[in-house]
Parts: C-alpha cells; structure tokens; sequence
C-alpha cells in the first residue's frame, strides 16, 4: 500500500467531506476520525482499492484508541498505518505537537466585556471586512469576561434565521451568565433595521426568560458601531 492521493474532495461521499462539515456545523462538530482527515488532507489509492482521509484518520484511531494517546506518538510511529508514509507521518507528529505545547501554553485572562467600545475592539477586526452578513453570539460569566463565542447565523439577518432557542440552548450548556450579539452590516451603513430591532427584542424578552439577559446587540459597519442597548433596546 503505497501514499498516493485519491480521487478529489468533492467526489467523496457525503459523509466524507470533513472539510465542507466544518464550513456548515463548526469544528466542534466533527469527529475525531474527521479532524484527523483535515490533517492528512487525503486517502491513499492502492491495489486493494481506496480508502478516503476519514477511514485513515479512523485506522489510525483504531491502532491507538484515543487521540490522547496519538499525541505522544513520535513521526516513525505513524508510519505503516493504513499506508501513511513519512510525509503524512510527519505532519501528524506536528499537529499533535502544536496542540500539546497550546494546551501547555499560560494563558492570559479573557478581558473584561463591560461597554460596546469593549466589545468593538474585541469583536469588530473579525467582522468589519466581511462582504456577507455574519451573527455572532458572546458568552460572558458573572464577571463580565468572555467564555468563548459562536456564529448563528451566516448570509442574512431576520427573525427566522436567527432563532433565539439557539442562541439560548448554547449560553445554558456552556454555563453563561450573559450574551452579548454582535453583526456586521457590510454597507458601511451602521444605522438599524426594522429586522435589527425585532430579533434584538425577541433575544431580550426570551434572555429574561431563561435567566440569562442580553447585555447589548452591537452593530459593526466598517469602522464604527452602533449599540442598541444604548439605543435603549435592550434592559440593563
């Protein structure tokens, strides 16, 4: 069995095009056996027949078990399995390598999210050049710092696409005391809609519901904002 690239992405099954699951569920949502595909990059072709990057990611979880113990693996250990070669074996070495010095790695405390000028300089680099609509959902604890944050909507903005149990379901399970909402308007145009102001109720009325308030919706056009809590939508 030799390292040689299979058929392209696209003529892959369904089920095996870790890359476009990423785009539409996030990466949290890909399997360990998917995660490992994106790293090799593709399957190999020999003369037993093809096997994609996601049936060798789960071969080599097979030969291991777990990826925590893949990643005390050294590059020569990777080798032979399911036919990766030295190139393969070498990138997954340093993958598991980066992610064991990160996880190693001090981190420094979540700022603190307490005026939208906080949440702009935070959160504007990420969506004042983008040429399509983006919602983005800021988890915050007791003490106003950011847990982490999440997309929940792409490509439009209204009440029906971004829906407020989505929203909610996550800042439960992830333990938040508070959201923050934030998307680009990529006109320039910082100024709300009518649709702006609608979902910026619904999440305010179904926040005080759950316990779990929405601080502010926060709009970025370019290089200037316009919050709509201090548009006095949303409740202190």
């Amino acid at each position: 069995m030799t390292e040689q690239n299979e058929p392209a992405i696209r003529h892959w099954p369904g089920n095996d095009r870790p890359r476009e699951r990423l785009y539409q569920h996030g990466v949290r949502a890909l399997s360990d056996a998917e995660l490992l595909a994106l790293v090799l990059g593709s399957g190999i072709r020999s003369r037993s027949g093809a096997t994609t990057a996601v049936g060798l990611g789960r071969m080599l979880l097979q030969r291991h078990r777990t990826l925590r113990s893949l990643s005390s693996r050294e590059a020569r250990e990777f080798e032979g399995v399911g036919g990766v070669g030295p190139a393969r074996a070498a990138r997954l070495a340093a993958t598991f390598e980066l992610g064991r010095r990160v996880g190693l790695a001090p981190r420094a405390p979540a700022i603190a999210l307490r005026r939208p000028q906080d949440v702009f300089a935070e959160f504007g680099p990420m969506l004042r050049d983008l040429h399509r609509e983006i919602f983005v959902v800021v988890l915050l604890n007791t003490a106003h710092r950011c847990l982490g944050h999440f997309t929940a909507s792409e490509g439009g903005l209204a009440a029906s696409v971004v829906e407020p149990r989505l929203v909610f379901r996550r800042a439960i399970l992830d333990h938040a005391a508070a959201v923050i909402c934030l998307h680009n308007h990529p006109s320039g145009n910082p100024e709300p809609s009518r649709e702006d102001c609608s979902i910026t109720r619904q999440l305010a009325d179904a926040g005080r519901v759950v316990g779990i308030p929405l601080r502010d919706h926060i709009i970025v056009a370019a290089d200037t904002y316009t919050s709509l809590a201090e548009r006095g939508l949303v409740s202190p």
